[in-house]
């Protein structure tokens, strides 16, 4: 079962003091999709892409399981490498690999402005040299046969969606 934030019974309810509110959009509008320190770690294992290596997806086009061994904190999440050179790749240069959307599914994201927690790391895409991961092959296929239109609607459901993940102090 697919199960979003806003439906988790221990979400909060979305509710934004207008001047925090714009605030918090005007602070994230401009700021890449990532930037934000907003990382979907899942239900269990507190780990970046479930412990996938994410420099894994751009040098080798897949998704390769990463070790606790390689192991580097970013955004105040621990996340996962197969080897020390793609850790020493990611530390050097952490945008260029990490996800967009902090992680979660780019097709939700895109789709209803929400967030579905549950990823599948085997449902990747990197289009124009970024990684979108989705739950499910299918909705990966779909956004990146439309990322042209999909990316946008991504884009600009991103910011209220990451403002509110992070009132909720949820990650």
């Amino acid at each position: 079962m697919v199960e979003t934030v806003s439906r988790r019974k221990h979400a909060k309810p979305v509710h934004f003091m207008r001047g925090a509110a714009c605030l918090a959009l005007m602070l994230t509008c401009s700021a890449p999709a990532f930037a934000d320190g907003t990382v979907n770690t899942g239900y269990f294992g507190g780990v970046a892409i479930g412990g996938y290596d994410t420099v894994a997806y751009f040098l080798d086009n897949k998704a390769v399981k990463g070790s606790e061994k390689y192991s580097y904190e970013w955004l105040g999440t621990p996340w996962y490498f197969a080897s020390e050179a793609h850790r020493e790749l990611f530390k050097a240069n952490p945008a260029k690999y990490a996800p967009q959307y902090g992680g979660y599914c780019a097709a939700e994201v895109a789709a209803t402005g929400s967030v579905t927690v549950n990823i599948d790391p085997e449902a990747f895409a990197i289009v124009d040299g970024k990684l979108y991961i989705t739950y499910d092959k299918v909705h990966t296929q779909d956004f990146a046969a439309h990322v042209d239109t999909a990316g946008p609607k991504a884009d600009a459901n991103w910011p209220k969606k990451q403002a509110e993940l992070a009132q909720n102090n949820y990650r």
